[in-house]
C-alpha cells in the first residue's frame, strides 16, 4: 500500500498586497487545507486538490473581490500567478485633458 504525501501547491501573489490575508482564509475555508503565507507567496498543503482547482478558486476570489479589472490569474508550470494588467502598472504623469471651449454658441 502506497501512502500519498501532501502536495504543496504554490500561489504567486505578484502585486496583490492588500488582499493577501483574505485570499489565505478564503482558500483554507474552501479547500479545507493548511495555507501558509510567506512573503509574496501562498503555499497550500493539499491531499486532493490540483493546481487547476486552485487556479479556479483564486480566479473566483479575484472576481468576487471585484479585482478582475486590475488582475488576471494564470497557471504557469504548476504555479498559480496573479498578474496585473499593464495599464495599471504605470502610475506616472497623466495626460492633461483639453480645456473646455470658451466659444459662445448662438443656438
Amino acid at each position: 500500500m502506497f501512502l500519498r504525501g501532501k502536495r504543496k501547491l504554490k500561489v504567486d501573489l505578484g502585486e496583490l498586497e492588500d488582499e493577501r490575508e483574505y485570499l489565505s482564509s478564503f482558500l483554507s475555508s474552501k479547500l479545507k487545507a493548511d495555507v501558509t503565507l510567506r512573503g509574496n507567496k501562498l503555499f497550500v498543503d493539499s491531499d486532493f486538490s490540483s493546481s487547476k482547482e486552485l487556479k479556479r478558486l483564486v480566479n473566483k476570489f479575484v472576481y468576487h473581490q471585484n479585482l478582475n479589472h486590475k488582475y488576471w490569474v494564470a497557471l504557469e508550470n504548476g504555479v498559480v500567478k496573479i498578474n496585473k494588467f499593464k495599464r495599471f502598472e504605470k502610475k506616472g504623469k497623466q495626460k492633461k485633458g483639453t480645456t473646455p471651449s470658451t466659444i459662445k454658441h448662438g443656438w
